[in-house]
């Protein structure tokens, strides 16, 4: 399995905000995010190849029972369930950090994080060859397989914020997922990897969760650490 890094912080984004665990970003991805913050697993992918026990082994270097599989798109790399499997059965809490793109097929998982990639995700033109851009506009947002991730356990589902209009899209999906998702589950997360552009939006989308019952979602990383690896 191809690895870009494992390392030991803090989660930062969502439910588990503050959480020491092991992270475990995996590299490749089969959608690509104009603003993605991590292009070395996605974009342009790098990292080594470690078999699973390797990988266990370096996550029970560490005090933390709470490991993220993350990338990129983690549901893309070859043995994920295989390494989901391995990490649960040292009694890790798993949590999956996807775009819901790729059906969860058992895979062992204790929360997972689904971010629905919006209209606002679809790279420009220019920006990327034309196949790609088409490639994500289409296989960006897939309801019926978020709907098998809602169905297999616990979840939350987390949005990146660009502007007011995402709300529209975004109560358009809840929609047709066709499941009951408590607003609390339905977490809004402001664009940015610099703390003055994630300020920039930080008021307003207070505000709307106020409004709505979303959740605020922060992303402590960035203001702890700033927008670099291993944080």
């Amino acid at each position: 399995m191809r690895i870009s890094e494992i390392f030991y912080s803090i989660q930062g984004e969502g439910e588990l905000t503050g959480m020491p665990s092991v992270f475990i970003r995996t590299s490749g991805c089969n959608l690509r995010c104009r603003w993605c913050d991590t292009p070395y697993a996605s974009w342009k992918p790098e990292g080594n190849e470690m078999d699973i026990d390797e990988i266990v082994n370096e996550a029970l270097k560490h005090p933390a029972r709470h490991c993220v599989l993350t990338g990129g798109e983690p549901m893309v790399a070859k043995g994920i369930h295989e390494l989901a499997a391995a990490l649960r059965a040292e009694g890790q809490h798993i949590t999956i950090e996807t775009a819901g793109t790729l059906l969860p097929e058992g895979i062992a998982c204790d929360l997972a994080s689904l971010s629905p990639k919006l209209s606002s995700s679809t790279p420009r033109a220019g920006e990327i060859e034309q196949a790609w851009i088409e490639r994500h506009d289409q296989t960006r947002l897939r309801p019926e397989i978020l709907r098998a991730w809602l169905e297999a356990g616990n979840f939350q589902l987390k949005f990146v914020f660009t502007q007011a209009s995402d709300l529209e899209e975004i109560d358009a999906l809840v929609e047709l997922l066709s499941i009951p998702v408590p607003p609390s589950k339905i977490l809004l997360m402001p664009e940015g990897i610099d703390e003055g552009r994630i300020a920039a939006r930080q008021q307003e989308l207070v505000s709307l969760c106020l409004q709505r019952g979303n959740r605020y979602c922060d992303r402590l990383h960035i203001r702890l650490f700033g927008n670099t690896k291993g944080t």
